[in-house]
């Protein structure tokens, strides 16, 4: 047994994963009763995929695969050898993505390697072996199984912290026939320290190990369809897809491993890890499908994206960003003409205000008039003389 455990771990680094840890395939009760909980107190609304049936499917491997006895834990990192872990720096009209989001599209290459590793063992064992690869796009709670295997530890922004590549890491697991001799958890915590909790602009960890979705910038950026709520809008800066701020101020974070075998550059995404804003707003439906295709960036889908980019610039207020927000305005789209009404109520010239006017007088969308009423209110604010 503990020789096809060292073979399976050796095997594993060699298809390119930079960790690989083991655990059993008992049910993960506990994590099951707090996942359940954050759907009932509401911290994951807006995510209508994330059921309960889902939670309770996730977390029996039997349900995952009959006669599973052995679930083996990867991590990939998804750094760039060249990359800064240092926070990334603001660019005018340019807005900022999630480094996990500046590889390929990442589902793709780690179920690559975990079909190659099962493929491998089968080889090597010459018969077949029953096993399902998950990635966070299946039903398992990943970070759990990250846990219970010793890959790493839950940090407060319920990132799995590990001690040789931190939280930059993208995570997998095989549920198998296999048995194989269980890892230990690690007896890590992440002591007092509290800076993701204090430094998340949107106070999404509203306690230690706990998110509320809702507030959460990768939440809307990525996957909310609607309209990003008002009070929120400043608060997102200029994250134009997703958002690294609690892995950014992590102590742990400060030196990390570089990947063995590193996941392909999206060229789509750019070398500063930043989109160009303006471009962006000008992308047609079929543009946006060829330079984006095969990233993780078209989950946000283009109205989501140049919706977000109408926010960033909004954020950013400068006069440069103008023309594309004017241009949005006669987008066919309600809300990215709503948002790039909020955006130029931000910026708050002259020039802005009396074309907000002039779309006022045009539109026949309810939300989007509520929009324009209320950025033509916000820059009259703005532009108000100070009483004496």
């Amino acid at each position: 047994m503990q020789d096809l455990k060292s073979h399976i771990k050796t095997y594993a680094i060699e298809c390119g994963f930079d960790l690989v840890r083991i655990t059993g395939a008992e049910e993960f009760a506990e994590d099951r009763d707090v996942a359940l909980a954050r759907i009932e107190a509401g911290q994951m609304d807006g995510l209508s995929w994330y059921t309960e049936s889902r939670v309770r499917r996730g977390t029996d491997p039997q349900e995952l695969l009959s006669g599973a006895r052995s679930i083996i834990c990867l991590g990939l990192s998804y750094l760039n050898p060249n990359d800064s872990t240092e926070p990334t720096e603001s660019i005018s009209n340019h807005g900022k993505v999630a480094r996990y989001a500046r590889v390929k599209d990442y589902h793709r290459a780690m179920k690559r390697r975990m079909k190659a590793l099962v493929r491998g063992l089968e080889e090597t064992l010459d018969t077949n072996v029953g096993a399902r690869w998950y990635v966070d796009d299946g039903p398992m709670l990943d970070r759990a199984a990250a846990a219970r295997s010793g890959l790493g530890w839950f940090g407060k922004s319920t990132n799995i912290l590990t001690q040789t590549h931190g939280s930059w890491l993208l995570l997998g697991q095989i549920v198998t026939d296999l048995e194989l001799e269980p890892d230990a958890p690690l007896k890590k915590t992440c002591g007092s320290c509290v800076r993701c909790i204090d430094d998340c602009p949107t106070g999404a960890i509203i306690a230690p190990y706990v998110v509320d979705n809702a507030r959460c910038i990768s939440y809307q950026t990525i996957e909310n369809r609607g309209v990003i709520p008002l009070e929120m809008r400043p608060l997102i800066g200029d994250w134009v897809f997703g958002c690294d701020i609690c892995q950014d101020v992590c102590p742990v974070n400060r030196k990390t491993g570089i990947p063995r075998k590193p996941i392909q550059k999206a060229d789509a995404v750019g070398t500063a890890g930043q989109l160009d804003l303006v471009e962006l707003l000008a992308l047609t439906e079929d543009q946006f499908r060829s330079r984006f295709q095969g990233t993780s960036i078209m989950r946000a889908k283009r109205i989501g994206l140049q919706k977000n980019a109408c926010v960033a610039l909004g954020n950013q207020q400068t006069e440069a960003g103008v023309p594309a927000l004017k241009a949005a305005m006669a987008n066919d789209e309600p809300l990215i003409r709503g948002h790039a009404a909020w955006a130029l109520g931000q910026i708050a010239t002259p020039d802005v205000v009396g074309s907000l006017e002039q779309s006022l007088v045009s539109e026949r969308d309810d939300y989007v008039r509520k929009e324009i009423q209320a950025a033509i209110k916000q820059a009259g604010q703005k532009t108000a003389p100070a009483s004496s």
